[in-house]
């Protein structure tokens, strides 16, 4: 565009908005230019860690987590889209499955920085200066698994039996059986963990007020709908099947095996700082996480991960 074609796009874009473009271009005159370090927020960024010990690793553990959610952020922000869309084609579906994808394999690849880049023994003493707070209590986590597929997909076999005693289940009853719960709560007892307890008070009505507001349109919905007016292709049917496997499968063992390598590679079977039975709650077969069941059969259902 020349300069006379963007002086008129700017006057039209103001006089649209009813607005005198005249204000705008004297605060654009007057206004500084911008630079790296205040666009990205650097001088924030790198003031947010904040150790509870003196021992330098812990720092590592604390921007590992940071950067971990900054990745689940750019997945919660794909599907936000993949969500508002109206019509969906299979060329923009597609796009959005391989970067939810990438950014997967980028969480599951950065374990190596827990697993490998901290010192074993100091680890294991700064580690309980974090008591009661645990990786579970990541939101981001839940709010993707709500975005991707209906809570009934969050169930597992033994939520399932016990959902099968409730007439008429409402989202509420699912998250009272939805499988991440096992890891702080009782099952004969009733009784909750800290952690657990913290996690529910903070997000639990925010879950569930999602998850209404999504009922019919998930990422599954959707893809259910478009199967519907125009079969999925291979190709996708596939991308969607990395995607279910690398979330539900892979990232849940690569935790599993780090925090083995932590809390039990010497037998000692150490307990996690949330006070899960980590052993167990981790593993994706006793998760039973699907995104998509349409695209599995159901002996792939059934003997989900057990294998790995």
């Amino acid at each position: 565009m020349t300069q006379e074609e963007i002086i008129k796009a700017i006057n039209e874009k103001y006089h649209n908005l009813g607005e005198n473009p005249d204000n705008y271009l004297k605060g654009l005159l007057q206004a500084k230019p911008i630079n790296y370090w205040d666009y990205i927020e650097v001088d924030s960024l790198l003031s947010l860690q904040k150790p509870r010990t003196d021992f330098k690793d812990e720092e590592i553990f604390i921007i590992y987590h940071q950067i971990t959610e900054l990745t689940l952020k750019l997945m919660v922000h794909e599907l936000e889209q993949i969500i508002e869309e109206e019509i969906l084609t299979e060329e923009f579906i597609t796009t959005k499955i391989h970067r939810l994808n990438r950014y997967t394999s980028m969480l599951i690849n950065s374990f190596s920085v827990m697993s490998e880049g901290m010192d074993y023994d100091d680890y294991n003493t700064f580690r309980s200066t974090l008591t009661p707070a645990s990786g579970f209590q990541s939101a981001q986590f839940r709010f993707i698994e709500i975005y991707c597929t209906g809570v009934k997909n969050l169930i597992n076999q033994k939520g399932i039996e016990r959902l099968s005693k409730v007439e008429n289940p409402k989202i509420e009853d699912y998250f009272e059986h939805i499988y991440w719960k096992d890891a702080g709560q009782n099952r004969k007892t009733g009784i909750k963990s800290l952690t657990l307890r913290q996690f529910e008070e903070k997000y639990l009505d925010k879950f569930i007020s999602l998850a209404k507001e999504l009922e019919g349109n998930t990422l599954e919905d959707k893809l259910i709908k478009m199967n519907a007016t125009l079969p999925i292709s291979e190709d996708l049917q596939k991308l969607l099947r990395e995607f279910d496997t690398l979330y539900n499968v892979t990232f849940p063992l690569v935790h599993l095996n780090t925090a083995k390598h932590y809390l039990d590679s010497k037998g000692e079977n150490k307990a996690a700082t949330g006070g899960s039975e980590w052993q167990k709650y981790l593993h994706p077969k006793f998760q039973q996480r699907k995104f998509f069941p349409i695209l599995w059969t159901e002996e792939e259902k059934e003997h989900w991960a057990e294998n790995e």
